[in-house]
């Protein structure tokens, strides 16, 4: 993934607080596309993350907060596709300076009901359009590596494979 680092989120800058995220994501028509979520304060676009959650393994939780954000079921990776940045803003608090590592989700189902539904919307975009969707830069190139790897993996998979 050229450009793209991979460091583990508590690796990124020990003054910024670890989150763990999942890059939800399927194959249509042969082609990449990523799920998305609004965050429950502005509105924006992200993907699902979340704090670092006691007895799970970073993919684990990343994995969880998908469930929960956007009621996906799936397989998760547990290699991490890299790490971004980013200013969590809180009304009643100080703001936090977080390194939010993420882990590809490979998108199985897509639950109907599941606990921040009525938080949160949810929509599928083609990555290039995920990419302007979300505002972090890291993020961006982050969903524009991994989508183009995996369309090229899709495209030199044999049929039935």
């Amino acid at each position: 993934m050229s450009e793209v680092q991979t460091l583990r989120a508590e690796e990124a800058n020990p003054v910024l607080a670890p989150q763990y995220a999942a890059l939800c994501w399927r194959l249509r028509g042969g082609k990449a596309r990523v799920l998305l979520v609004t965050s429950r304060d502005t509105g924006r676009w992200i993907i699902p993350k979340g704090w670092p959650m006691e007895g799970r393994a970073p993919a684990a939780a990343a994995a969880r907060e998908a469930w929960e954000e956007a009621g996906v079921e799936g397989k998760v990776q547990s290699e991490s596709l890299g790490v971004y940045t980013y200013l969590k803003t809180r009304p009643d608090a100080e703001d936090v300076p977080c390194a939010v590592e993420v882990f590809p989700l490979r998108v199985e189902r897509l639950q109907r009901r599941y606990p921040e539904r009525a938080q949160r919307r949810r929509k599928w975009f083609a990555p290039e359009k995920a990419a302007r969707k979300v505002s972090e830069p890291d993020l961006r190139a982050l969903i524009l590596a991994f989508a183009e790897a995996t369309t090229e993996a899709a495209a030199n998979t044999p049929a039935g494979d």
